[in-house]
């Protein structure tokens, strides 16, 4: 399935404009009809056509989403689930129309248990108001994806990021969660307690699923202490492969790196301008070190004598908190210095993640890729654990430029999938990377069909997203 061709839902009319007079009545001002809103709830942050809801409803508790589900289940009208719209597959679409929930209004933290390390919070809270919070209780939570998403969005997504090579992902870090199912029910995952045998996993179940089979109202997460020390720093490389080596090498050894993030030659050169870096115009590491005074600076000594044995080098890296809170601000802002290549280009953005032994091959035949088919697309990774991204700069009032990135990001994909890897790592599969997900687990996708039919059997959670509610193509 191409981008530009993305699948639609069949429309519910009659439903959909029942729910609406429904649902104006009892929100009133917190449910709005309006174009201009309406677009920006449906896929605005990359090249994805915009399939926009007909109605945005702003609702504050679980209760007000369980009545906004039952009205949309008793007239089958989907429910989109919107958190602050950062996704990147056009997970916040609405191609069958219906309603978009806003979630951001639920935006209370509930809980701090410092002694167990854990808080609860509703899902509007976002990563950055979280540790704002927690910043006098000397925690923090560190899922870092760059954008200041909304934790119930990153919960549905299976977000990860810079720290992800240290800390795991949102689906090791989140103890339990609240949902609202497709029926209105409201259910508990979980206790708070560190593990658990009892039943099934339903927690991690419904981490990932991307809106489809529950609408998240409540997450409860792991914590951990602020570091004592933090250490970090650019190295340079004369070649992507080499700095791969090291990265590879680095992590072998056991070296508890907290992040290592890889640039290409183009990244850099787009960093440098937007940013003000000064370092050389080649790939580079990115990378942190967390824990004492002494035992970051032992850490940081240890991958500069890596760096060198690969070529690179010198590793400048420093323990004061502005100048590393410059070098990870550089690094956040990639997608913007990026766009700064092409101005007036609008970008595609799309990741994979495959075993690190295959990294460097699987990034420079990548690189390859995009030189054979005349395309401008940086690549930055989240290297420690083999996922990295691509960015294409396309006009997109060319077809043909279109093809191409198209092609181009099928093959990045399926070159993923037979190098034993995945076709996202952290973005998720929304509509953008449907056509890629049978292609990798097969049989496996009947029956996560199976589960969506049972948990939701009219289809109203997040119609279209994921997979085809068809048979699987043979």
């Amino acid at each position: 399935m191409a981008l530009s061709d993305l699948k639609r839902v069949v429309r519910n009319e009659g439903g959909i404009e029942t729910a609406l007079g429904i649902l104006k009545q009892r929100f009133g001002e917190r449910f709005q009809t309006g174009q201009a809103i309406r677009e920006q709830h449906a896929h605005t942050t990359t090249y994805i056509p915009t399939q926009a809801p007909d109605g945005v409803v702003f609702p504050q508790s679980a209760g007000e989403v369980q009545e906004i589900v039952k009205v949309c289940a008793e007239h089958r009208v989907p429910v989109i689930a919107f958190g602050t719209g950062t996704s990147l597959e056009g997970h916040v679409n609405a191609p069958g129309g219906g309603i978009s929930v806003d979630l951001m209004q639920m935006n209370r933290i509930l809980a701090v248990n410092p002694e167990d390390l854990d808080c609860t919070i509703e899902p509007g809270v976002t990563r950055e108001d979280l540790n704002t919070y927690l910043r006098d209780t000397g925690l923090f939570f560190p899922i870092d994806p760059g954008a200041n998403a909304s934790l119930g969005g990153m919960a549905a997504t299976r977000a990860s990021g810079t720290n992800a090579v240290r800390y795991g992902t949102m689906r090791e870090n989140v103890l339990s969660l609240s949902a609202v199912m497709a029926d209105g029910r409201l259910i508990t995952t979980a206790r708070r307690a560190k593990k658990s045998s009892a039943g099934y996993d339903l927690t991690r179940l419904l981490i990932g699923s991307e809106g489809t089979l529950g609408v998240i109202t409540s997450l409860t997460l792991k914590l951990y202490g602020i570091p004592q020390a933090i250490s970090g720093g650019v190295c340079a490389f004369p070649s992507v492969e080499a700095a791969c080596n090291a990265v590879i090498a680095t992590i072998q050894v056991g070296i508890p790196v907290a992040r290592i993030e890889l640039v290409n030659a183009l990244q850099m050169r787009a960093m440098k301008n937007y940013s003000k870096l000064d370092y050389p115009e080649s790939p580079c590491l990115f990378v942190e070190f967390h824990g004492s005074d002494a035992g970051v600076k032992e850490q940081a000594e240890s991958f500069g004598e890596i760096a060198e044995e690969f070529g690179g080098g010198p590793f400048l890296w420093t323990s004061v908190a502005e100048e590393r809170a410059k070098l990870w601000k550089a690094r956040h802002e990639a997608y913007w210095a990026s766009l700064t290549l092409r101005p007036g280009a609008k970008a595609l953005s799309t990741d994979v993640c495959v075993p690190i032994s295959r990294l460097a091959e699987c990034i420079a035949e990548t690189e390859a890729d995009i030189a054979e088919m005349g395309l401008i697309a940086p690549i930055v990774g989240h290297v420690g654990d083999g996922n990295f991204h691509v960015l294409v700069l396309m006009d997109i009032n060319d077809p043909a430029e279109i093809e191409r990135a198209e092609e181009f990001v099928a093959r990045l994909n399926l070159r993923a999938i037979g190098m034993e890897g995945t076709c996202t790592g952290e973005h998720g599969i929304g509509q953008g990377k449907v056509a890629f997900l049978d292609r990798e687990l097969g049989d496996s996708v009947d029956f996560m069909r199976t589960i969506k039919k049972a948990l939701d059997p009219q289809d109203i959670l997040n119609p279209g997203k994921i997979f085809s509610a068809g048979a699987r193509p043979t």
